[in-house]
């Protein structure tokens, strides 16, 4: 048996709360590593958390400026010296596009560490889909990423999210909620078969524990109907049903739905309210408006009806909700269109994952304050096409 083979072994039959202990005994026996330690990204993708049990623990370090941060964000592996000759290899985490951590190994030398960088970088991407699996049977590793208590709001917003991004050959995903730790009823899902991405961008209505039950009840909906195979418009109006039988109007909420189709790009949308989109095309920004419906729950029986739109290979779409758009500088002014512009031309250059949080940092410099008063949703799509 190779040693990668006997490393994918042992993190395949490791307990779920056993990974890190595991990946530990199989590199040190197999690579000759010195150290293992894994670190989750937070909830606010600012810092990474090591994954350990108290009182033995470490520090987090930065996303934005530590040798760990730079694999994370670059999502390649990253090499750093130690002490008595030895180096430090940073390796990211991450399932089918979406960023979990990183794995640091530390290693006898330089060239040892080279020789076996590949393995290393395979053996890190293997922990991470075996992460994926165990956070159904343990608490350990959704723990590890949070630095703040949450609030159950957001407990409930976040267990409900597919993810924070994600890649395919067509398209790359990126998508974050702020405050990160007290999020009310902004939302995205996403979900992709052999031809079709659906995708949902959610500005929920009010706020704690009410805004996250709509949202909930609204997503589920969605996703029920469109796991029976129910085209995007009949998805719409049955989700509008659902909402309405429980809150007679009171409550509703906003969504922008779209079914993109991979092989050509044309797509179907449908706007139920708030959540807006920009497009950038050959370095131009501009905002696209659709045909607006009502929002989902206002009234009974609504009809909704699919608008069609195409996307073109090169295309990176930003979707933000009244969060990030509306919100006022401590003068009153609104970030508006022309800051939202200026913010994506200023982020063209970063991969899809990076860019809601890139957009998310200027927003709070308008802002004039840390903590918004509202729910901020930012959601990034570059399309590839075929």
């Amino acid at each position: 048996m190779n040693r990668f083979v006997a490393a994918e072994r042992a993190l395949r039959t490791a307990a779920p709360h056993e990974l890190l202990q595991a990946v530990r005994d199989v590199l040190g026996k197999q690579y000759e590593a010195d150290s293992v330690e894994l670190f989750m990204a937070d909830y606010g993708l600012t810092v990474l958390q090591p994954v350990s049990v108290l009182p033995h623990t470490l520090e987090p370090v930065s996303v934005h400026n530590s040798p760990a941060g730079r694999a994370f964000g670059s999502q390649e592996p990253f090499m750093e010296p130690a002490d008595e000759g030895r180096v430090r290899l940073h390796l990211p985490v991450t399932v089918r596009g979406d960023r979990l951590g990183v794995l640091t190994v530390t290693l006898p030398g330089a060239d040892h560490a080279e020789a076996c960088r590949t393995e290393l970088a395979d053996i890190a991407e293997v922990l991470g889909h075996e992460v994926v699996v165990a956070e159904r049977d343990t608490d350990l590793y959704l723990q590890a990423r949070r630095k703040d208590r949450l609030t159950l709001a957001a407990e409930m917003q976040w267990q409900l999210l597919p993810g924070r991004s994600c890649a395919r050959p067509e398209y790359e995903l990126g998508a974050q909620l702020e405050p990160a730790y007290a999020i009310f009823g902004d939302n995205f899902d996403w979900s992709a078969t052999a031809d079709h991405l659906m995708l949902y961008v959610t500005n929920g209505m009010g706020e704690g524990i009410e805004a996250s039950l709509l949202t909930n009840l609204a997503i589920n909906a969605l996703r029920n109907a469109r796991r029976a195979g129910i085209p995007i418009a009949d998805q719409a109006a049955l989700a509008d049903q659902a909402v309405y039988a429980h809150y007679r109007g009171r409550s509703y909420l906003s969504m922008l739905m779209f079914d993109f189709e991979l092989a050509t790009g044309r797509t179907w949308v449908v706007d139920a309210g708030s959540p807006q989109m920009l497009r950038m095309r050959n370095g131009t920004v501009e905002r696209i408006t659709f045909e607006a419906q009502l929002p989902l729950g206002m009234f009974e029986e609504t009809d909704y009806v699919a608008q069609e739109f195409h996307v073109k290979p090169g295309d990176r779409l930003v979707f933000v909700s009244d969060g990030v758009y509306a919100v006022a500088s401590p003068k009153g002014e609104p970030y508006g269109d022309a800051a939202l512009e200026r913010a994506i031309q200023a982020t063209r250059l970063l991969p899809a994952a990076e860019v809601p949080r890139a957009i998310l940092r200027e927003l709070t410099g308008h802002r004039g304050q840390s903590v918004p008063d509202d729910d901020a949703l930012v959601v990034c799509l570059d399309w590839r096409g075929r």
